[in-house]
């Protein structure tokens, strides 16, 4: 399944041709402004149009021009030309800036996903809800979405203890991660991911059984280990975070012996296969 059909931007635009492209560096994907202009405002020259509301936005400040850069991509002469993309946030924001009928069924949705979280804020149980609905649309059985369920638990109260420890900023609690996954999986969650195939997608959500068990028993020993230890700042807690997955290291090493394999797969929950056309250049 190539990168097109799996991303939702197509779905949002009925299925026009919108390019889209994926940077490896920064995990995110970027969507031509042009070809989201040519759709929405209906208009017979795209990048025209653009220009005038890039320049109208500019004047008010609108930071979706400010964060808006520029990547080649593939064009209909099949060569690579520089172009205008902005990320999903960006690319919702110049859609509200366009007026338009083709723009307002997308508008409405961004509205009705708005009133949701809202209304999650009052009702947290909705939210939960909504995950445990996605899930089962995906396909996973009632039991994996519980035990998955409980492992977003499980995790809230590791990053509870690392906060306590002093880890407060996201790039923090990242690196310990990794090196609870070092230890265990012989690789941080960045290249986890791209042993399995995937982008955006949760690793949790593509690991097999015994792989989110193991993920698990990391986590929870690291949990347990830092509780009694309180390590304070980050040198302290990767300490920790080593002696946690180094636990659930030796429980597959024993496990592999056991059976003969390795219990950490290239597999993934939706058989997922991204086709890179081009390395992408960052301007």
């Amino acid at each position: 399944m190539n990168q097109d059909k799996m991303h939702l931007v197509n779905k949002i635009f009925n299925n026009e041709t919108i390019r889209t492209v994926w940077d490896k560096e920064q995990e995110k994907y970027f969507i031509s402004v042009v070809d989201i202009v040519s759709v929405v405002s209906e208009s017979k020259d795209g990048r025209k149009y653009w220009n005038k509301l890039k320049q109208r936005l500019k004047e008010e400040g609108n930071e979706s021009v400010t964060n808006c850069h520029q990547l080649k991509l593939k064009s209909s002469d099949g060569k690579y030309y520089k172009t205008d993309v902005v990320d999903i946030e960006g690319m919702f924001r110049i859609i509200e800036s366009i007026p338009s009928k083709n723009a307002e069924p997308i508008k409405q949705w961004l509205a009705k996903l708005g009133s949701e979280r809202i209304d999650e804020t009052f009702d947290p149980s909705l939210a939960a809800q909504r995950a445990i609905d996605l899930y089962r649309a995906k396909g996973y059985d009632e039991k994996w979405i519980a035990k998955r369920i409980k492992g977003v638990q499980d995790r809230r109260q590791l990053t509870d203890v690392w906060k306590d420890g002093g880890i407060t900023e996201s790039k923090e609690y990242a690196i310990l991660t990794n090196e609870i996954y070092k230890e265990w999986a012989g690789m941080t969650a960045k290249e986890y991911k791209s042993f399995k195939g995937l982008r955006k997608e949760s690793l949790r959500d593509n690991m097999s059984d015994i792989e989110v068990t193991l993920a698990d028993l990391g986590e929870i020993a690291t949990r347990e280990i830092a509780k009694k230890k309180g390590p304070k700042g980050l040198n302290g807690n990767i300490e920790v975070a080593r002696r946690g997955g180094k636990i659930a290291g030796n429980a597959r090493k024993d496990l592999e012996q056991e059976i003969g394999e390795s219990v950490v797969t290239s597999n993934n929950t939706l058989n997922y296969e991204y086709i890179d056309e081009k390395e992408i250049e960052m301007k």
